[in-house]
């Protein structure tokens, strides 16, 4: 097994259409404005940009995004990534159940690249895993926030 690769899902049940969710999703530049552990989104191009991510865990991981398929009418957004980690990360929005809320589905595959995550890879690997789903839980708690103020 290789313990550097890591394999993620989450799904938000979000109160608010498919269509808006998807339009919050596909401005990562405001994401820092909404999930507190996207430190910063810095643009580089219409497709590419530098993100730099803090959760509970005491180190920074620092990453180059690239847009590699975005389709609205399928509500997907995936971007393959290069840095601290190497793999990619793809939302997909669809509807959710009653009304008008929609689900928000984040799969992501990666391989550690940071010296220090690949270091303590085995002894760490659960720690690493809470402190992902600690990070994606403000993520959604926050864009809860975020579309009721919208």
């Amino acid at each position: 097994m290789d313990w550097t690769r890591y394999r993620f899902r989450s799904l938000w049940l979000l109160p608010a259409p498919p269509a808006t969710v998807y339009a919050v999703l596909d401005r990562p530049e405001d994401y820092p404005r909404w999930w507190p552990q996207v430190r910063e989104v810095r643009r580089l191009d219409h497709r590419t940009g530098v993100i730099v991510i803090r959760s509970v865990l005491p180190y920074t991981m620092t990453f180059t995004a690239r847009a590699v398929h975005r389709e609205p009418a399928a509500g997907v957004l995936q971007i393959d990534v290069t840095g601290d980690i190497e793999g990619w990360i793809r939302w997909t929005v669809t509807t959710g159940g009653p009304g008008t809320c929609a689900s928000a589905r984040y799969d992501q595959e990666v391989r550690v690249h940071k010296p220090l995550l690949r270091r303590f890879a085995v002894p760490g690997r659960l720690v690493f895993r809470a402190n992902h789903r600690l990070m994606m839980r403000a993520g959604r708690r926050g864009l809860l926030r975020h579309l009721q103020a919208v």
